[in-house]
């Protein structure tokens, strides 16, 4: 086991995945010489070739489109998007080629590329470094959804999505790529170096995609969360002295709905938490399913915590992001009610 960072941990499933075949190739933007905007390719061209690991023009739709080319004829492209906000120009690639090929061609061929992609705020990016769009990959049939958060799932997740067959769009928090962080912005970061889940396998694993993880266990209440709000989540339930259930879904697509149904179950109450807008955000997905499937278990309405509905502000962002002062009075809002 080695410290990582989750840029560590992302390189490492990257090197891994590519010493073990050949047919995995690595290209984006900068990701080539340079190691990538935030240094998670660095190193890879060195070791394996302009071949395997090279940059690729400004151009998004280009670089997913290459890639969806690649993968018909046998290859594994691992491709990355500089900025999840700079994807919209390859969204009729990522939908209508990447995630319908299986299906569209009777299965005769496959389409296993992985697209990653920054995503979500808290780094004064301001509207188009800090966006969270994940459910616009969620509502597409045919393609995996993957959001981290932290070093350990970030390598057994990326592991597996490049070992399987099918398109996975694997959302990797920013504000989390050198340490957890709670939502507290005024207070220094503990780096993963000095937390449990920054140790990390050295060699090729995986973390099962589809399977949720209860990250803290309780049984008043059910926070339903991924990404960078894992750790807001767990701040917001010690600070308001709840005891809260907090699941780390990792995976969108597919869900896991055992964990969840075992989880409201039990507590009979459930608040559901990302930093996306509110309006058609994953949240309402999770809502709607916790309705259906726990209806009878519940003691009060489901609540969510979200962005608000407007572009991400840079002078405002701490009113924009779900901090844990407003995660604590939904809590307490679901105890109450």
């Amino acid at each position: 086991m080695a410290r990582m960072s989750m840029i560590e941990a992302i390189r490492s499933a990257l090197d891994c995945s590519m010493a073990a075949d050949e047919k995995v190739i690595v290209f984006g933007e900068d990701v080539g010489y340079f190691g990538g905007v935030f240094r998670c390719t660095a190193g890879l061209q060195a070791k394996y070739g302009k071949h395997r690991c090279f940059d690729t023009p400004i151009n998004e739709s280009g670089i997913v489109g290459a890639a969806v080319g690649m993968a018909a004829y046998g290859l594994k492209p691992c491709v990355e998007i500089q900025f999840a906000d700079y994807m919209y120009p390859a969204y009729d690639q990522i939908v209508s080629e990447a995630a319908r090929l299986r299906h569209r061609s009777a299965n005769d061929f496959k389409s296993p590329v992985i697209i990653r992609m920054p995503t979500g705020g808290g780094i004064n990016g301001g509207q188009t470094h800090s966006q969270s769009p994940e459910a616009l990959f969620a509502h597409v049939a045919g393609l995996k959804t993957v959001v981290v958060s932290n070093p350990f799932d970030a390598k057994g997740l990326l592991c597996a999505a490049i070992a399987g067959e099918d398109p996975v769009v694997f959302l990797e928090p920013k504000r989390l790529y050198n340490g957890p962080f709670d939502g507290h912005h005024d207070r220094p970061v503990t780096p993963w170096k000095k937390h449990p889940l920054g140790e990390v396998p050295e060699g090729w694993f995986k973390v099962e995609i589809g399977k949720a993880s209860v990250v803290r266990e309780g049984k008043d209440v059910t926070v339903l969360t991924y990404g960078t709000m894992v750790h807001v989540a767990v701040a917001a339930a010690n600070e308001a002295g709840v005891d809260a259930e907090i699941v780390d879904l990792r995976t969108l697509v597919p869900l896991d709905l055992e964990t969840i149904e075992a989880s409201v179950r039990k507590t009979g109450r459930c608040v559901v938490l990302h930093e996306a807008t509110r309006t058609c955000g994953y949240g309402a997905e999770l809502v709607s399913t916790v309705a259906e499937a726990c209806f009878y278990h519940l003691e009060a309405p489901p609540i969510r915590v979200t962005g608000w509905d407007t572009p991400y502000p840079h002078a405002q962002e701490w009113d924009y992001f779900p901090g844990p002062q407003r995660v604590a009075r939904a809590l307490k809002q679901a105890m109450e009610s």
